[in-house]
């Protein structure tokens, strides 16, 4: 009986934590612009070149349409990558992931296991926001596919987290629901690196589906452990 009153507190806790002082607004965070992480040069040089790289695309109507490419977010040296879908409205105004509703509550989850944006490194599938916020297209997604491949190589995280249904849907396969994929670690390859890649839900969804956040607190935990047990 005390150990599920502990469980219950502890989520009650965790409900509290990213709910707490979650503002709704439109104006974009502005994080981190000024941290200068101490990486080495060839890492430095690669994320370089692949920006360079992706701002180059040729053809591409979601850079001809966005203010800002948005590459990424957090510590490059970090052993934990996460990996959201596209940038939105105030992510595109920023040039950074998950700066605005979304952003705070993952905020707020990264929190719960004493993660902040400064232990581990964000980016997105897309790296241009796609117009009125929709999904990216298949085409699309084929398209910078190979872009977020290498950028995971060059980080080289121990531990890959995809939020929501599309980062899955483009990282392990379109024959999936996420429903029946979040919560399970699964090893997986990019190029010649091997990395550990869990799937939990996007934090815009949760705020949509706030019923689901029970779920995405188990997710948290195994992420937790993993990091203990990879010693990170």
């Amino acid at each position: 009986m005390m150990l599920k009153k502990n469980k219950t507190i502890k989520l009650l806790n965790y409900y509290k934590l990213i709910n707490y002082n979650l503002i709704y607004n439109n104006k974009p965070i502005n994080r981190y612009k000024k941290d200068n992480y101490e990486i080495s040069g060839n890492k430095t040089k690669s994320l370089e070149n692949l920006k360079k790289t992706i701002i180059n695309i040729k053809n591409c109507d979601l850079q001809k349409q966005a203010k800002n490419i948005v590459f990424s977010d957090g510590n490059p040296k970090s052993k934990i990558m996460l990996i959201g879908e596209a940038p939105g409205a105030n992510e595109d105004e920023e040039g950074l992931p998950f700066v605005g509703r979304a952003g705070q509550l993952l905020d707020k989850m990264l929190l719960a296991i004493n993660l902040d944006r400064k232990k581990v490194y964000i980016s997105n599938i897309i790296n241009y926001r796609p117009p009125e916020n929709r999904r990216p297209t298949d085409k699309e997604i084929k398209r910078y596919l190979p872009y977020i491949t290498k950028h995971i190589q060059i980080i080289s995280p121990k531990i890959v987290v995809l939020l929501g249904s599309t980062a899955m849907n483009a990282i392990v396969g379109n024959d999936i629901v996420i429903s029946k994929m979040r919560g399970k670690w699964i090893e997986m390859k990019f190029g010649n690196y091997k990395t550990s890649v869990i799937v939990t839900f996007h934090p815009a969804f949760l705020m949509r589906q706030p019923a689901q956040k029970k779920m995405a607190w188990i997710d948290l935990k195994m992420i937790r452990d993993k990091k203990i047990k990879l010693n990170i």
